[in-house]
């Protein structure tokens, strides 16, 4: 299974059935879009939002966007041939909602073969098994359904997402140790710049790629809140050049703004810049 190397600062929920939604996101800086025939999608536009889609897609015009299609639950009477459909369509991953343990990805994957999978962790099943669910070989990011999680906690729902910490924590635990992707849930008060800013900054702060979106003008939060930002970028060559310098040198220890900088540091600085480097490549398609 192939790993994702490019940015996932922002990734877009677009209704499946929706040709305008499906046509204006073509021309959004995201940096992915969740095609969606599940919550967006109501019960008897089911089936021909699967054709809708397929027609998009196979239009093109999304440029290098990452394309996700999310299938409704292999569980509901679309499920199935969601996945069937999906399998076919012009996409880089499918989104399983409500993954509970491995056994619901082989039974995707028994589906749409070799595509590779992305998992809604939305559950309290999901959490406790979220070290195995990370581990499938076929699984390339997981995405949090903080909204469904809030509701089978039977949580409050707090700006500091204080009920949620441990499965956002398990969750990120779960895909740091496997090497996938983690997109961390949505921010529902899509007006609100500010909440929806400090929620950014904190699943920033916690190790997310990125954050799932539920309306286009939540776009340039996400993607400056995940973007590294010109203080990191700084401190970054600094820390590159003062330890290359000390290695040329022989001196005994690197040292930047009175900290040293060891081996650990100077791989995050070219992690820092060349996640840099991507984001510009992206600007210029």
């Amino acid at each position: 299974m192939s790993k994702i190397t490019r940015p996932l600062r922002s990734v877009l929920y677009i209704p499946g059935s929706k040709e305008r939604a499906l046509d204006k996101a073509r021309g959004l800086p995201t940096d992915a879009i969740i095609f969606d025939l599940e919550d967006a999608v109501i019960p008897d536009e089911k089936t021909s939002a699967r054709d809708t889609l397929a027609r998009a897609l196979q239009q093109g015009g999304y440029g290098s966007r990452f394309k996700v299609v999310r299938i409704n639950g292999l569980d509901t009477e679309w499920g199935r041939e969601d996945a069937q459909a999906a399998a076919q369509m012009d996409c880089d991953a499918i989104l399983l909602p409500k993954v509970e343990s491995p056994a619901d990805l082989d039974t995707l994957s028994e589906i749409v073969g070799d595509i590779p999978l992305w998992a809604m962790m939305e559950t309290p099943g999901a959490m406790l098994n979220a070290a195995a669910i990370g581990s499938h070989p076929m699984l390339q990011c997981m995405v949090m359904g903080t909204n469904d999680l809030n509701k089978d906690l039977q949580t409050r729902v707090r700006p500091d997402r204080l009920p949620l910490m441990t499965g956002l924590g398990l969750c990120v635990l779960a895909a740091k140790a496997n090497g996938i992707a983690i997109i961390d849930g949505v921010y529902n008060a899509f007006k609100d710049d500010e909440g929806h800013r400090a929620e950014c900054d904190q699943g920033r702060d916690m190790g997310f790629d990125g954050k799932s979106l539920i309306h286009p003008a939540q776009l340039d939060v996400a993607n400056a809140a995940f973007s590294p930002s010109e203080a990191e970028a700084d401190l970054a060559r600094r820390q590159i050049a003062a330890f290359d310098e000390m290695q040329a040198t022989g001196q005994g220890v690197a040292v930047v703004d009175g900290r040293i900088v060891e081996n650990l540091h100077v791989a995050t600085a070219r992690e820092t810049l060349a996640k840099l480097d991507a984001i510009a490549a992206l600007k210029t398609e």
